[in-house]
């Protein structure tokens, strides 16, 4: 079924694969930013592989940055219409639900990877980790929030 040791599929292997099984296949890119200098990743580009609901191939595309629900992109993509750069790729099988497109792409990333059966021992666990707000006591200027103070 892989083409690899590590179970990437082909592009032409993965179609087979969603199409046959009726599960997903996902491929992701790291999104680094505009600074040549630029180390770490700010976002990703995830490629899924997918049936949709009249079992018609398609392609879900969904980016954006890191830790955060804004994507820049999300949409489905006809099969006639994936460009080839996306043929190109290495995709791992999986599992995709829907309601996983609005999740914060490392999430997304995670649950992908996790229904792919990778170990994720290396991998934060992103879904779990402790949240950080401000408290009742946090007063924020009228400035900030993009208001001049003035009554109406």
């Amino acid at each position: 079924m892989t083409d690899t040791p590590d179970n990437r599929l082909s592009f032409d292997a993965a179609v087979n694969y969603v199409q046959q099984q009726k599960q997903a296949a996902f491929a992701a890119m790291p999104v680094f930013g505009d600074d040549e200098n630029a180390e770490t990743a700010e976002g990703a580009r995830i490629f899924i592989l997918d049936l949709d609901d009249v079992g018609e191939l398609r392609l879900r595309f969904i980016a954006g940055p890191f830790f955060s629900t804004a994507h820049a992109a999300n949409e489905a993509v006809s099969a006639d219409a994936i460009p080839d750069s996306v043929r190109d790729l290495r995709f791992l099988p999986t599992r995709y639900e829907e309601d996983w497109g609005t999740d914060q792409i490392q999430l997304l990333i995670q649950k992908l990877v996790q229904a792919a059966g990778v170990n994720t021992e290396q991998m934060p666990d992103y879904k779990n980790l402790p949240t950080h707000g401000a408290g009742p006591e946090a007063v924020f200027p009228i400035s900030f929030i993009g208001r001049d103070g003035a009554t109406h």
